[in-house]
């Protein structure tokens, strides 16, 4: 699926749908996700850590 990446201040951002937040069961009020970088790949995944701004 391409996607188009969106201004975000002083950078860029990709967003993502409600589809793939359920398929990697992310509850962005509360989860955090981490990235890596694997060649040519952005690896997104769920963090085991949760927002600390979210108590």
């Amino acid at each position: 699926m391409d996607r188009k990446l969106i201004r975000n201040g002083n950078g860029w951002a990709l967003t993502l749908n409600k589809t793939i937040l359920n398929l990697l069961k992310i509850t962005p009020e509360t989860d955090l996700v981490e990235y890596t970088i694997e060649g040519d790949k952005l690896i997104i995944t769920k963090s085991p850590n949760k927002r600390a701004d979210k108590k």
